[in-house]
């Protein structure tokens, strides 16, 4: 698919079909995920993935144990066969840039004007989004309200940050979230050319 028209057709789907998904493509959503950016090529992002009824039904009763996404009018959601969390390490980026090539052998937090261990683990669930939609699937990226019983129920170790979870399928008949309303904010309005 073009670049292009994967960017237009990205959008949070939140009803899926009761349907596997083909390996290859599971395959080529994480090969996808590796490719992320990351300063200083730290790679500080790790990913937990669940396949299949058995793997996603005990993450959804961790996660979602009130069903709060079919009250919200989207029981679909709980049909994706594949989920991806993505993960933050911020030991990683600390240790790396202590390495002879970078300035910060004391491993200090605070040279970090903002915590790239996390916008890095966010550019590479985007790639996961991005390949989804290229594969002819759809994707839900959403936060984890309760992160503490998610990582007790994973035995995510607590160096490990989950951003969000990316719940993954193939899209059926949506019912489009009211925010679509809204619509794009107009360029002008965001971008700033030249100055503020």
């Amino acid at each position: 698919m073009d670049f292009q028209a994967v960017v237009r057709r990205r959008r949070m789907v939140r009803n899926f079909e009761d349907r596997p998904l083909p390996p290859e493509a599971v395959e080529r959503i994480l090969d996808n995920a590796l490719r992320g950016p990351s300063a200083g090529f730290s790679q500080g992002f790790e990913f937990l993935v669940l396949e299949g009824k058995e793997q996603t039904a005990r993450f959804w009763r961790t996660v979602s144990p009130d069903r709060g996404w079919e009250r919200m009018g989207w029981p679909g959601v709980y049909n994706a066969p594949l989920i991806v969390v993505p993960l933050s390490h911020k030991q990683t980026y600390l240790d790396r840039y202590a390495e002879s090539d970078k300035p910060w052998q004391d491993r200090d937090e605070r040279h970090w004007p903002v915590p790239y261990w996390h916008i890095d683990t966010g550019f590479a669930a985007l790639l996961v989004l991005l390949t989804a939609v290229d594969a002819g699937l759809g994707a839900l990226f959403f936060g984890l309200t309760d992160p503490a019983a998610f990582r007790a129920a994973s035995a995510i170790p607590d160096a490990y940050d989950p951003i969000g979870a990316i719940a993954i399928g193939y899209p059926a008949e949506d019912h489009k979230s009211g925010s679509l309303k809204r619509g794009h904010r107009p360029a002008p309005s965001v971008i700033h050319r030249g100055g503020w």
